[in-house]
């Protein structure tokens, strides 16, 4: 008689359970991340989403897929010191011993602002502060800033001038379901931030009408019941074309321009002598689309406007932002329900990042490094004397040119990647390789950190617990769910760990992160950005919580201007704004147009992004968009490889042809370093008012990849 075996199936066993965010984009989705182990011995992640306010419950593709490059198996696990031209191992002690040493060489050579530092948008609100906190009282340097100042500063600045402050939007995601006509301005959001999404399907639901305004025929402008396919660069124009339709069809808002505003006139009477006929032509926009744009947002009750990086990109973003401000204003649409204006910021801690002193102008709290009170009180709450401060440094872009002029001698890099983030990317990597001395700080071997004498270990998402600030100006608690692997350390330990070398330890004396954000809260109370009221134990009871906070029983603020704007007299100001081309034109050496932007799987310059798998396999490549009609008269075939060129460099990289793109522009992804970086032909033009780099409109040429080989050959 046979025995029958029962065999009994054995089920993952669930060893961690992780709550975490996404590492991303700035909605900040919340999100499970179960680690389950088979009885194999393999490991497995089930990720979920968790509903919060800003993504209600949704995930999309890079939060699905973030842990991957988490537990990537080239992860940094222990220090790495150059010797003999090579990165090798090396122990904590002695990476930090040579930083600081070769720190305070150099320094005593060449003057302490020989020392730069370059932060990061992804950085937790504690680190940013401690970067910032790190090089005025740790190395005393004036040179920091940070790689959002591609991100935002053009939006940023715009809305300081217009409404005396700058939050991502004025009010809350939820709003916009009840507003009747929403602009979309140079965002993707269905591949940018996927999970807002539903919120305008929503609206449209309700009646509302949808304008976007791109070059593209993106997966957001096939949503759109007006799509207004501007030429790259003349965003500020087509707002003055509309501000026309507006004020002569009388749907401004006089009682709110009355009360509430100032610079109306001026505005007025410069809109009023336009030509509607000459702007159609110039921006590329039908004049009755423009019309058709105008009509729908100047007769809806309600109506918010949003911009991104497509408008803000550009040597004229300040005033293009601006200008969109001015059509809200002049119709009366903020401050009040289904109202309002929001930058759609791009990276995880774009918003919070700027606030709190990565940026060279700013210190916590949104105060300004040249004002004498902000200066004298940041300083009591550091412990130092207010003249011991320095002064503004510069931007991103013009630290890379001071590099390059061998000014700046020793460069620290936090979170950031810049040889393949900035503009004119070729000088960048030219300036990197003349500094005296070069750290990194990071999770891999970024194209930078490949370049550095010292690269540090950092922990990851999932390990380092802190706040993050998302679009809306809600702040939100990340805690750490695992330990990060081999040696990696916290970037705020490194922080402290440095100053203490430094002989500055007593002002960094941090046991943990919450320490720092107590911090951060005395040092911006009082501020524009007023963390004060905000705690982590309010964080955890109440998921999230709006700045400005300014004391611990306010329930944070929802929505701005409700009853007066920021500057002192309560007033918004109006700007007039010319209709200026392009910085950069087309001619005949170079007759097309290039812009940039982002994929849906993709995230940056691609450091975390291309070592997950997954999302890996979706995009494996670079490529360039080009229109059928251009890409004949240009003789290239869809698929094959292509040479697109500027005054500043080359990109070689496979050409997608689509009729989704107007003909004078071309369309390269900002995902990926080497031959297939768009920034190797970008425009390092900036904006007078905010630094911003040109990103958006560069002059050039493309011809088939052969073409271009042969002639290489024979020069």
């Amino acid at each position: 008689m046979m025995t029958e075996l029962k065999v009994v199936e054995q089920k993952p066993q669930v060893t961690a359970v992780m709550d975490t965010q996404c590492p991303f984009c700035s909605v900040q989705c919340k999100m499970r991340v179960e680690e389950e182990r088979s009885a194999a011995g393999r490991f497995s992640y089930k990720v979920t989403a968790i509903p919060n306010a800003a993504s209600e419950g949704r995930l999309c593709v890079k939060g699905m897929n973030a842990h991957q490059h988490t537990l990537h198996r080239e992860r940094l696990v222990h220090p790495l010191i150059r010797r003999e031209g090579k990165l090798v191992q090396a122990t904590w002690e002695e990476a930090l011993d040579l930083v600081s040493s070769r720190f305070q060489a150099l320094q005593a050579e060449h003057g302490t602002d020989s020392v730069a530092l370059y932060g990061g948008g992804s950085l937790t609100n504690e680190t940013s502060y401690l970067l910032g906190k790190f090089a005025r009282v740790g190395l005393r340097t004036r040179y920091i800033d940070y790689n959002g100042r591609f991100c935002m500063s053009a939006a940023a600045s715009a809305g300081s001038k217009t409404f005396g402050i700058d939050r991502g939007l004025t009010n809350q995601l939820k709003e916009i379901e009840r507003s009747e006509c929403l602009i979309l301005a140079g965002t993707n959001i269905a591949e940018c931030q996927p999970t807002l999404m539903p919120y305008f399907t929503k609206a449209k639901e309700n009646g509302a009408t949808l304008i976007v305004i791109d070059p593209r025929m993106t997966g957001t402008a096939e949503l759109a019941d007006i799509h207004l396919q501007v030429k790259p660069g003349m965003d500020a124009a087509l707002v003055n074309g509309m501000l026309k339709v507006i004020f002569d069809e009388g749907l401004i808002d006089r009682g709110f321009i009355r009360s509430r505003t100032k610079g109306f006139a001026e505005l007025e009477q410069h809109v009023r002598a336009l030509n509607l006929a000459d702007i159609a032509e110039s921006t590329g926009v039908p004049e009755a689309l423009i019309r058709l744009a105008a009509l729908a947002f100047g007769e809806a009750k309600t109506g918010m406007v949003f911009t991104a990086r497509g408008v803000e990109q550009h040597a004229d973003g300040h005033l293009a932002v601006r200008n969109f401000l001015n059509m809200v204003l002049a119709t009366g649409k903020i401050g009040r329900e289904g109202c309002g204006y929001g930058a759609v910021t791009g990276q995880a801690n774009g918003q919070g990042g700027r606030e709190h002193g990565q940026k060279a102008d700013q210190l916590p709290g949104y105060r300004l490094i040249e004002n004498e009170h902000d200066r004298a009180y940041v300083a009591s709450v550091w412990g130092i004397r207010p003249e011991e401060l320095p002064g503004k440094g510069v931007s991103a872009y013009e630290m890379m040119e001071m590099v390059h002029r061998e000014e700046i001698k020793a460069l620290l890099v936090m979170g950031s990647n810049p040889i393949v983030s900035n503009p004119n990317a070729t000088l960048v990597e030219e300036g990197l390789t003349k500094l005296d001395f070069t750290v990194v700080a990071d999770m891999f071997l970024s194209e930078t950190a490949l370049l550095a004498d010292v690269v540090l270990p950092i922990s990851a998402y999932l390990e380092n617990t802190g706040t993050m600030t998302n679009l809306e100006g809600r702040v939100l608690l990340r805690e750490a769910g695992r330990s990060a692997p081999g040696e990696a350390r916290h970037d705020w330990q490194v922080l402290c760990e440095l100053a203490s070398r430094l002989g500055r330890g007593d002002y960094f004396a941090f046991e943990n992160s919450e320490q720092i954000f107590n911090e951060l809260r005395l040092a911006s109370k009082g501020g524009l950005a007023d963390y004060y009221g905000i705690t982590y134990d309010r964080l955890r009871k109440e998921e999230g919580i709006y700045w400005p906070c300014p004391s611990l029983d306010h329930p944070g603020t929802k929505r701005l201007f409700e009853k007066s704007f920021a500057h002192e007299d309560g007033l918004a100001a109006f700007q007039t704004v010319t209709s200026d081309s392009p910085a950069e034109k087309a001619d005949h050496e170079y007759p097309l147009l290039m812009t940039n932007g982002r994929q849906l799987s993709h995230y940056l310059t691609g450091v975390q992004t291309h070592r997950s798998p997954t999302l890996e396999a979706r995009n494996v490549e670079n490529h360039l968009e080009i229109h059928p009609h251009t890409a004949r008269k240009y003789r290239i075939e869809d698929f094959s490889l292509v040479a697109v060129q500027s005054k500043r460099g080359v990109v070689i990289l496979r050409c997608k042809v689509t009729d989704s793109i107007r003909e004078d522009t071309v369309f390269i992804p900002m995902h990926w370093g080497g031959v297939q970086n768009v920034n190797r032909a970008t425009s390092p033009q900036l904006d007078p008012f905010c630094k911003m780099p040109d990103f958006k409109t560069s002059a050039v040429s493309i011809r088939p990849y052969s073409e271009y080989l042969q002639e290489q050959r024979h020069k």
